[in-house]
């Protein structure tokens, strides 16, 4: 037996003066009882109670001895008490990590709306486009775009990020606009290297099919912020995600063309380093995202 048991059925006995009351309490057997509390008199080199017919009582140590127990199963019942309370409560520090155009577009405004809400969290935000060890780094929630390997993350998911295909109208007017995928390789295309990184755009037809067509242009980037501003600049098509376009489509600075083709979209999850006993803050902030996410939420300012 443990000593954080043996000093719960010390208490027990004494304030039941009853070694068979005392272990039926606590679900184990009146030997397993005996024995403990031998035990500990035998560690302890002294007598700690008296055993009659007419029950159990603590000796002059023994009395000291249980004094000494109800203070530490307080100390105990606090400590869980403060687990607990931490746990379920919303507040604290919550560090999240997002990547860099997610998270300065559509994240940012969106913390900055939660923390209004939520005086309480404090949060600490990190942007990195690079796979982050959430456990190694010690991030709460980290925001991820596309399937998610199976892993022994949490995970929950927060929507759909769907994508575009855009141009500038001087861009338009000088090359016209494409009607089917076969006439993508005749267009400067701009690659956005993260995703497109084989210069392979695939698209859904009208009909139904997918299919995976050849692009060539002047730019490719890992970065959509260049990506938009090559597009913006006429230098030709570009695949984004709406998010990214969605202002500049609403200020005419590019058009959506093909919007009869479907473009792959990307699942958006919240993944969080364990999925058993998820702090309060963490289960908050992720309910809030779904909400924020939900339907045409690119289209929204500020998320």
């Amino acid at each position: 037996m443990d000593r954080i048991t043996g000093v719960q059925l010390f208490i027990r006995i004494v304030e039941t003066g009853s070694f068979s009351k005392a272990a039926a309490d606590l679900g184990i057997t009146q030997p397993t009882a005996t024995k403990s509390v031998a035990a500990t008199e035998q560690r302890l080199g002294a007598r700690l109670l008296h055993r009659s017919t007419r029950g159990v009582t603590p000796t002059e140590v023994g009395a000291l001895y249980y004094e000494k127990c109800k203070r530490i199963a307080r100390e105990m019942d606090e400590a869980d008490h403060l687990a607990t309370l931490l746990q379920s409560a919303v507040g604290g520090t919550l560090r999240i990590s997002t990547s860099v155009a997610f998270g300065r577009r559509v994240l940012v405004p969106l913390v900055l709306r939660y923390m209004r809400a939520h005086p309480q969290v404090t949060i600490d935000l990190s942007f990195d486009d690079r796979y982050v060890d959430l456990v190694a780094q010690g991030v709460d929630l980290a925001i991820r775009m596309g399937r998610l390997a199976d892993s022994s993350l949490g995970a929950r998911y927060l929507g759909t990020n769907p994508w575009v295909m855009v141009a500038s109208p001087d861009y338009l007017r000088q090359h016209g606009a494409p009607q089917t995928a076969a006439d993508l390789p005749a267009h400067a295309c701009l690659v956005y290297s993260s995703v497109q990184g084989d210069d392979r755009w695939g698209l859904t037809t009208p009909d139904g099919r997918e299919v995976s067509v050849p692009v060539q242009g002047a730019l490719r980037s890992n970065n959509l912020s260049a990506v938009l501003a090559a597009a913006r600049a006429g230098m030709g098509l570009a695949v984004l995600p709406w998010y990214v376009a969605h202002p500049s489509v609403a200020a005419g600075a590019v058009q959506p063309v093909m919007l009869d083709h479907g473009l792959p979209a990307q699942e958006v999850h919240a993944v969080f380093p364990s999925p058993k006993f998820v702090p309060s803050k963490v289960t908050s902030f992720i309910a809030y995202l779904q909400q924020a996410l939900d339907g045409a939420w690119w289209a929204v300012p500020g998320a």
